[in-house]
């Protein structure tokens, strides 16, 4: 079997099966390990699977920039924004997380609630401007200019500093295995340090995040209290995050 071939099966192999085990898929093409890892290893580098212990996962299609995740699943995050914005309280301090699902939660924000919205993203403060029960407050630090959220060791002080009752979260990677992860270091940990400061964690994953996953771990699937997903979510990918012990909730 040719270079190409073998790294096509991986792929379709990957895309019907949410992964690939690396002894596993050598086994069953009378392939050594050692060739199928390196295929692995190419792949990965073109940016067409994230590796893993033994293996491989899909790669997250939300580590595209902010204007691209903005045409990922457009319909899916207002849903699941409106439902994340319907479970803030009146009174109570919540983290929102940078990123495009967590600016709809901002926008669906019922006008008469009165809360306090602590964020390290500019878009979504922005969005809260005209708010007239909202106080924000605006977390800083080092501009990550790829998900436009504050990142460093000035937003993890600042953070540490404030206790909320829920924290909003964005990730690139949703996995029963993986856990959550995102594509970027200092971003995971930012958003353990937002973890740590909350009552609880809702997890905000529309469909091309769940069963992917990225780089950097931010915490096991079961830290966070519910992951909140869209009515379109695929039946195929929510099972094993079920078996895994996910509380699912449909926005």
């Amino acid at each position: 079997m040719l270079t190409r071939q073998r790294q096509q099966h991986i792929l379709d192999a990957l895309q019907r099966d949410g992964q690939v085990v690396a002894k596993a898929l050598s086994e069953s093409l009378g392939l050594s390990e050692d060739t199928i890892r390196r295929d692995l290893r190419e792949l990965a580098a073109q940016g067409r699977l994230q590796r893993v212990h033994g293996g491989a996962l899909p790669v997250a299609a939300a580590e595209a920039d902010f204007a691209g995740r903005q045409r990922l699943a457009p319909q899916e995050k207002v849903a699941i924004g409106r439902a994340a914005a319907a479970m803030v309280q009146p009174g109570q301090v919540v983290f929102v997380d940078g990123g495009t699902t967590a600016v709809q939660l901002a926008r669906h924000l019922p006008p008469a609630l009165r809360a306090t919205v602590v964020t390290h993203s500019p878009s979504v403060a922005v969005e809260l401007v005209e708010h007239p029960g909202v106080e924000v407050v605006l977390i800083g630090g080092r501009l990550f200019k790829h998900s436009v959220v504050a990142v460093g060791a000035a937003a993890v002080e600042a953070i540490a500093r404030i206790h909320a009752d829920l924290y909003f979260m964005g990730v690139t990677g949703v996995h029963a295995q993986a856990g959550l992860s995102t594509a970027d270091m200092e971003e995971a940990a930012v958003k353990r340090a937002l973890m740590a400061a909350a009552g609880d964690t809702v997890v905000m994953a529309s469909s091309e995040k769940l069963g992917a996953a990225s780089p950097y771990v931010i915490a096991p699937l079961d830290a966070a209290a519910t992951v909140l997903v869209a009515p379109e979510a695929p039946k195929a990918a929510l099972a094993p995050l079920r078996k895994a012990g996910a509380v699912l909730v449909v926005a």
